[in-house]
């Protein structure tokens, strides 16, 4: 039920190392990467060519296919996260809303993101997802943005994301401190002063 997909498809098992996928044009190869892209909870519907969920649903819902479901597995047996030997990614829409499993657990779209976070891969980096069209920009990118790119390839990005919501929170302790600091001063210190 997957845009092109009317019915169960099953793709695999992919190589380690290099995939490549051919076909006539309109034979579904991009909506292989929407699915992906689409299980993997990417929040942007850009990257997936469509401007609403109903839109990725198989003749947009219009047909007597209502809803549109896509697993991925992952295996895991050199056990990267605590999850067993294979990590099944599922996610379905029906009528405008997302349901999320992780081995067929009821998760969030959080969920997912962290899941992936935690394996060395932000989904929701610019540069995660290189689409046709975009490898002319890829090719006349600043020196910044190919570090942005080589960051997210080798996986070190995630300590970056990692370092921001330590910054934030650390922030934010900091910022009550000093509401505490203030507080003692106007209203605690002063009563202290009055019974002494």
């Amino acid at each position: 039920g997957f845009k092109s997909y009317k019915s169960k498809v099953h793709i695999g098992q992919f190589d380690k190392y290099f995939n490549a996928i051919t076909g006539l044009n309109g034979s579904g190869k991009s909506n292989i990467f929407d699915a992906i892209c689409f299980v993997m909870g990417i929040s942007s519907l850009s990257h997936m060519r469509a401007s609403n969920l109903q839109e990725l649903i198989f003749q947009n819902g219009k047909a007597e296919v209502k809803k549109a479901n896509v697993s991925i597995i992952f295996t895991n047996t050199s056990n990267i996260l605590d999850l067993g030997d294979e990590i099944i990614v599922t996610r379905t829409i029906y009528e405008s809303k997302s349901k999320f499993l992780i081995n067929g657990k009821n998760s969030t779209q959080k969920d997912i993101q962290n899941l992936f976070l935690s394996a060395g891969l932000n989904i929701n980096n610019p540069h995660f997802l290189i689409m046709q069209g975009k490898v002319m920009k890829v090719v006349n990118m600043s020196g910044i943005d190919i570090l942005g790119l080589l960051e997210e390839a080798s996986g070190t990005s995630i300590y970056e994301s990692k370092k921001d919501s330590s910054i934030k929170m650390i922030n934010k302790k900091e910022n009550k401190l000093i509401e505490v600091d203030r507080l003692l001063n106007e209203y605690v210190s002063p009563k202290l002063k009055q019974l002494n």
